[in-house]
């Protein structure tokens, strides 16, 4: 996306929401790594407010999903109801500015500037481990309980993977080789069964934010969770899904710049410690053990292969699919051993 026009459609979303408020200057803060672009607005009387201006995925979905973490920002209770960064509201509901025009459509939402404390080392030690397991088992807890009282979501992890498949369906070629497109409705349908033999349909459903890269929250000077910012692959599902990236923040190579998505993590020492611990504060049961393979998979089908162009800038979209069918999927079936975690968990 052009910068400059990057720069006059967060300028033109502002006036929308507050013309009389004068900005001085617009600085991208961008991670650079999806497409998604972050800017920090300063205005003349030196107040600041982050601006995201996001074209991926559906608007729609864009929009459900910021009311939905606005409500749940609003009803956890201590110690995290000021833990996820704050939208903006207008009239009462948050301010999502939508540009449509030159064959773009792009949308703008705008955040109070997030709290920062402590991050956590790019390598976890025994105790950062532990106290990690602890807050995430509570942290779980806290949003199933506010689940009750939030807005539901109409995505799913099941029309997500039939979208998959119908975007095959209508065009194999954007999807590779004859042998890659097969192994995509392979692991389509695979996840699809394990989805019913593991019951997930029977899994709570809560908010959970998927991506728990540690440039993504900070803690306390006691590791306690503090505060959260990045809602780019938010959606309401079973807590499952957050596991994996759990995992990679646990992981023995720790957090790196050049990143890969490799499912051994879910079996490394380190993380059965984690579940562990995490097990006694938010117990897990075998059927959520097992659908962690799946949930996996489901991450490289959705995240990597469907939208990886949409949502990763283009060097990393090239390098993680061709990685997703090289190395990700083949490992699936090959690579995780639920055994070894029940085994650990004492679950029969």
């Amino acid at each position: 996306m052009d910068h400059e026009l990057s720069r006059q459609i967060v300028r033109k979303a502002w006036e929308g929401y507050d013309a009389s408020k004068i900005i001085r200057s617009i600085d991208d803060i961008s991670a650079n790594v999806s497409t998604n672009l972050v800017f920090r607005l300063t205005f003349e009387d030196d107040d600041i407010v982050i601006a995201k201006l996001s074209s991926f995925g559906k608007y729609d979905y864009f929009k459900e999903d910021h009311r939905i973490i606005h409500s749940l920002s609003n009803n956890l209770l201590y110690p995290y109801e000021n833990f996820l960064a704050k939208s903006l509201l207008k009239n009462n509901r948050v301010y999502i500015y939508r540009h449509r025009g030159g064959g773009m459509d792009a949308w703008v939402v705008f955040y109070n500037p997030t709290r920062i404390m402590e991050r956590l080392p790019r390598r976890l030690e025994d105790n950062h481990i532990k106290k990690f397991a602890q807050q995430t088992a509570k942290f779980h807890k806290a949003c199933a309980r506010a689940s009750k009282v939030i807005p539901k979501s109409s995505k799913t992890m099941r029309t997500d993977i039939n979208n998959l498949l119908d975007q095959i369906n209508e065009d194999e070629s954007r999807f590779g080789t004859r042998s890659q497109v097969d192994q995509l409705r392979y692991h389509c349908d695979k996840y699809l069964k394990g989805r019913a033999k593991y019951a997930a349909n029977t899994f709570e459903t809560i908010p959970v934010f998927i991506d728990w890269n540690i440039g993504n929250f900070s803690v306390t000077h006691k590791q306690e969770l503090y505060s959260r910012w990045d809602y780019d692959w938010f959606r309401m599902t079973n807590r499952i899904m957050d596991f994996y990236f759990f995992s990679r923040v646990i992981s023995d190579v720790g957090d790196r710049t050049v990143f890969s998505y490799y499912i051994t993590t879910l079996t490394e020492k380190r993380f059965i410690q984690f579940l562990e611990e995490y097990h006694k504060h938010n117990p897990l049961t075998v059927n959520e053990v097992y659908f962690m393979k799946e949930a996996y998979r489901f991450f490289i089908l959705n995240y990597v292969i469907k939208d990886g162009k949409h949502f990763f800038h283009e060097q990393y979209a090239v390098k993680l699919q061709q990685e997703a069918y090289d190395i990700y999927l083949p490992s699936v079936e090959r690579d995780f051993d639920a055994e070894v975690i029940l085994k650990a968990l004492k679950l029969k």
